[in-house]
């Protein structure tokens, strides 16, 4: 455990916002700046397991919806990395809609990124989060990234993600995704947001003592 984690515990930064908005870029953007002083969780790895399940009724399960996820796990674990012990992330397989089999070790770091388009809907999430973000982004040009992320990164053909979008992706955006846009303390329009990245950016270094 590092010196840092020693004397003060982490800032947890919560990184919201609908499918395909670009908070995987802000994400990343944010940890190339603090390299190992940044550990990032990702909520879509807390799927749940669906051993019981066949492949057909996988498919069919609203992995919008709160519920598809254990939450309560990520707590746990969200908790024992403010407390400098490493955590174990499950890893989710999106090929076979299920729970794969290893895990990733995840040290505690003076910074922990947790990322999920569910992540400020949650209010004992959003308890533990020092600094809320929602990345927002038109929804036409949400829709086409996910396209693109689907059908090159999880193998999936445009129908299924069109018949998704429009049964479970929408609705469930419309229902927990926006709303949870008035608890973010800071909303960046885009993931490329220069000024969002430098605001960020200088409140971590104040937190932490580094500028």
């Amino acid at each position: 455990m590092s010196e840092a984690n020693e004397s003060r515990n982490p800032v947890i930064i919560g990184i919201a916002g609908g499918t395909g908005s670009g908070k995987s870029t802000f994400t990343n953007r944010i940890k190339d700046l603090y390299g190992d002083r940044v550990s990032v969780l990702y909520h879509d790895s807390y799927y749940r397991a669906q051993d019981d399940l066949p492949l057909e009724e996988r498919m069919k399960v609203n992995y919008d919806h709160p519920d598809s996820l254990e939450t309560e796990l990520l707590l746990e674990h969200l908790k024992a990395l403010k407390e400098g012990k490493a955590i174990e992330s499950p890893v989710y397989d999106y090929t076979q809609h299920n729970r794969a089999k290893e895990t990733v070790t995840v040290e505690p770091r003076d910074v922990i990124l947790l990322e999920g388009i569910l992540v400020l809907a949650d209010a004992k999430l959003r308890k533990l989060l020092d600094i809320k973000i929602f990345v927002d982004t038109d929804a036409d040009e949400r829709i086409l990234r996910r396209v693109r992320r689907d059908t090159l990164e999880r193998g999936r053909s445009i129908q299924s993600i069109i018949d998704q979008y429009l049964a479970t992706v929408k609705p469930m955006h419309n229902k927990y995704v926006e709303p949870s846009k008035a608890y973010a303390d800071l909303v960046v329009n885009g993931g490329l947001n220069d000024v969002a990245l430098d605001l960020v950016a200088t409140k971590v270094a104040k937190i932490l003592k580094l500028d």
